[in-house]
């Protein structure tokens, strides 16, 4: 019976492919040239980094400093260059999408869309920039990363973690505080 649906399903999408087969192509091409694109661009940009010095060219002498502008640079070229164009894209696409039948999209053409709850993509940069801060704060942040030691990435990383420790025990402790304050004080 499970066999018979899915198969079911999977007609449906490719009755839609073929349907549309067109602009599918034109998509999948767009999609294509994007990520070719945003390749070449980072290669672009890391070329013109060092030939116009705003970043060294051997790695041992870049600094937190030059490391978060190459960030931010390389953030800023890849969204003008190739992050409004595809933005552009998916607004046609999604325009061309509410044009369609609504025979067409209410049929269940790609399955269930499993939804992640989890958010750890999010725990490395936020990592990052809390270190960035504590570079900063120690005033190396103009120092070659070359000359850090090894005691002082790890001291650096445990005071993130006691930082991170702080800034979330403290209002946890507030919330129990304050639950066990207000369940005490429930009459029976």
């Amino acid at each position: 019976m499970t066999q018979e649906i899915e198969a079911g399903k999977a007609s449906d999408g490719k009755k839609f492919i073929r349907k549309h087969w067109k602009t599918v192509a034109v998509f999948a091409a767009a999609a294509i040239s994007a990520f070719i694109g945003a390749v070449y661009v980072f290669l672009w940009f890391v070329g013109n980094a060092q030939s116009t010095g705003l970043v060294p060219a051997t790695l041992n002498m870049w600094t937190m400093g030059n490391m978060v502008s190459f960030i931010l640079y390389a953030i800023f070229w890849e969204l003008v260059l190739i992050g409004i164009p595809a933005a552009v894209c998916a607004i046609l696409g999604w325009q061309w999408w509410k044009r369609l039948p609504d025979e067409e999209k209410k049929e269940n053409l790609f399955g269930k869309r499993s939804r992640s709850t989890g958010a750890g993509g999010a725990v490395g940069p936020l990592f990052f920039i809390a270190f960035a801060i504590k570079v900063y704060v120690d005033g190396n942040w103009n120092m070659p990363i070359a000359s850090w030691t090894l005691d002082y990435v790890v001291n650096s990383m445990i005071t993130i973690l006691v930082w991170i420790a702080a800034i979330f025990a403290i209002p946890v402790a507030i919330a129990v505080i304050w639950w066990i304050h207000h369940d005490t004080n429930k009459k029976p």
